[in-house]
C-alpha cells in the first residue's frame, strides 16, 4: 500500500466531521505555510511551550519558530540547558506537563482517531493529558481507512522511516532500528477545546 498517498479534499473533509464528532477541534490547510500560521494562531505570545519532535513541525517552520523567536517560554530551549545525570527528575516534571504543546500524528483514521507511535513515550505524557492545550499537525497523507490500516502504517511505514531519521540525528550506528514501544491511540477528546488539528492538504512528515 502506498502510504504516502495525499488524500482528496472530500475525505480531508468528512475525517474532519468524525474528528469533530470526536470532541477535537478541527481546520484545514491548504499547505505547510498556511498551517504554520494557523498553528503559530494558538499559541500565545509568551505562552510555554513544548514542541514535539517532529518532521512535520520542522518542515513547516514551527520548531524553529518556537525555539528561535524569542516569542515563547520553549520547554526545549530549558531542558537543553540542564544535565540529564543530575536533574533527570526536574527535566521529566518540565517536559510532562507544559501549558501548550504541539506535535503531529503518525495516522488518523476515516472515523477520527489519531494514533502516534513512540519509542521513549516522552512527548506522550502532555499529549494524552497534562498539557492544557495540544496542537497537531497532521499531513494529508496519514489519513487511513481504519485502525489496523493505521497500525500498519506505523509498523511498515513510519518506523522504517523513523529509524533512518535516528541514524541521522543521534550518529546512531546503521544497525540501529527505532522501535514503535509506546502506542497511543485517540478516539476521543472530552475535554472541550483543549485538543486543535490541523489537515493539511498536502503530504509532511512521515
Amino acid at each position: 500500500m502506498d502510504y504516502s498517498q495525499v488524500a482528496s479534499l472530500q475525505t480531508l473533509e468528512t475525517v474532519a466531521a468524525a474528528l469533530e464528532q470526536n470532541g477535537f477541534k478541527v481546520e484545514i490547510a491548504q499547505n505547510a505555510a498556511e498551517a504554520k500560521d494557523k498553528a503559530l494562531a494558538l499559541i500565545p505570545e509568551g505562552a510555554e511551550v513544548l514542541n514535539a519532535t517532529s518532521i512535520t513541525l520542522e518542515q513547516i517552520g514551527v520548531a524553529k519558530e518556537i525555539t528561535e523567536s524569542g516569542r515563547y517560554k520553549a520547554i526545549k530551549n530549558q531542558l537543553a540547558k540542564m544535565d540529564r545525570k543530575t536533574q533527570h527528575r526536574e527535566m521529566q516534571r518540565l517536559g510532562s506537563a507544559p501549558e501548550y504543546e504541539i506535535g503531529s500524528a503518525h495516522a488518523v483514521t476515516q472515523d477520527g482517531r489519531l494514533l502516534i507511535a513512540s519509542n521513549t513515550g516522552s512527548q506522550l505524557p502532555g499529549e494524552v493529558f497534562s498539557a492544557d492545550h495540544v496542537i497537531f499537525v497532521v499531513g494529508a497523507q496519514k489519513i487511513v481507512e481504519n485502525l489496523q490500516q493505521g497500525l500498519d502504517r506505523i509498523r511498515d511505514y513510519v518506523t522504517p522511516k523513523e529509524s533512518v531519521r535516528a541514524r541521522k540525528a543521534y550518529a546512531l550506528p546503521d544497525s540501529y532500528n527505532s522501535f514503535a514501544s509506546k502506542l497511543v491511540i485517540f478516539s476521543r477528546e472530552p475535554v472541550a477545546g483543549r485538543t486543535h488539528i490541523i489537515l493539511v492538504k498536502e503530504a509532511l512528515g512521515f
